[in-house]
């Protein structure tokens, strides 16, 4: 599974960039389904038999700890620092690949997420409109009904409080496939340190 996925994101990086925008995005930044190895890494990039090794127990537990959000990057330094102490930079290598592998994969979830969410909100912007007209027609009429008045100003005024609501969630959301990714750079860098330096 990490072989397939890391080897197509090698070859096929630099075509997701070149995609047309997609209108369901809301993000500032432009939507890339997937990292580049390129973009976070600039240790060797993996072979065959480390894209094998990543597959292991032992270097998938180390690589679920240190890619999860929650654990500092002080202790995922630690963690990498202690393994490199037992094993070779193949394995570092292959630790990278591990790891990369579960950020990359959170990271699209999460814009899949957003996708869904932007798409509510859009089908949500249309209600409101709807209603801003039904208001309107109901207010032009020459014998005005006020109780449907009240009930669709209501509707109104609560979709409006919940769209703006969800904007501003959407904004910290927008957020988190960015610090995914400088999470990725991150830990590169941390096991890149790890790895012999070149003469």
């Amino acid at each position: 599974m990490i072989r397939t996925l890391f080897l197509a994101l090698v070859v096929a990086a630099p075509a997701f960039a070149a995609g047309p925008p997609d209108p369901d995005w809301p993000c500032v930044q432009r939507r890339q389904p997937h990292l580049s190895i390129a973009q976070v890494w600039a240790g060797p990039v993996p072979d065959e038999a480390a894209l094998k090794l990543a597959e292991t127990p032992e270097i998938q537990g180390v690589a679920q700890v240190i890619a999860l959000r929650r654990t500092p990057m002080a202790a995922a330094d630690t963690e990498i620092a202690t393994f490199a102490e037992d094993n070779d930079p193949e394995a570092l290598v292959a630790l990278f690949a591990a790891t990369f592998d579960h950020i990359d994969r959170t990271r699209a979830r999460i814009m899949g997420g957003i996708t869904r969410y932007a798409r509510k909100q859009q089908e949500l912007e249309a209600q409101i409109e709807d209603l801003r007209h039904q208001f309107a027609a109901l207010d032009a009429a020459t014998d005005k009904d006020f109780d449907r008045m009240d009930e669709v100003e209501k509707q109104l005024d609560w979709s409006t409080r919940i769209f703006q609501d969800r904007q501003q969630s959407l904004t910290y959301v927008c957020e988190t496939p960015v610090v995914l990714e400088q999470r990725a750079f991150a830990i590169g860098r941390a096991v890149q340190n790890r790895l012999p330096k070149e003469e």
